[in-house]
């Protein structure tokens, strides 16, 4: 047994006695590596943005020089705000990232909002970008001297967004 199964094992009490029996025992065991929290910063980070987002940069910096500018302070900035929430995760060591530390900082009501709006926006939002970005990608070489139809995109999108 390691020294987080020993920390979690008397997660529960049950009238001042300790529960010891694992069926009713209820907490959350972190099961989190290093190669896991690799995997999910990267996946965070690198969406689908960057595989189509460069072509628009080029296009409105007008040069490969400031274009490589306004990308490496993109990535600083970036660097800033995963260190920001880094010392978050830090300081607020509960359970729920997001929703945990805006519960401690601004309280429940605000954190309950934001939850929802993850929920019922964000994340629909972002699934439905990342589906349309890969369904123009793929219908690309079928239409090598122009963009795809907006609609046979939406068809595929919605296809991988049903299928996912």
């Amino acid at each position: 047994m390691t020294e987080d199964d020993k920390k979690y094992e008397k997660v529960a009490t049950k009238e001042g006695e300790e529960i010891k029996n694992d069926e009713e025992l209820v907490g959350l065991k972190p099961k989190m590596t290093l190669l896991n929290g690799i995997t999910v910063i990267v996946g965070s980070i690198i969406g689908s943005g960057i595989f189509i987002s460069p072509t628009g940069v080029l296009k409105n910096t007008g040069s490969v020089g400031m274009s490589l500018i306004v990308w490496i302070t993109s990535g600083l900035y970036s660097m800033v705000g995963a260190y920001c929430y880094a010392e978050l995760g830090c300081m607020i060591t509960k359970t729920g990232a997001d929703y945990a530390y805006i519960m401690v900082t601004f309280g429940p009501f605000l954190a309950f909002m934001r939850l929802w709006v993850e929920c019922l926006i964000v994340r629909p939002c972002s699934q439905t970008i990342v589906a349309l970005t890969f369904s123009v990608y793929v219908m690309k070489p079928f239409f090598p001297t122009c963009d795809p139809p907006d609609e046979s995109a939406r068809l595929l999108a919605a296809v991988c967004i049903c299928k996912y």
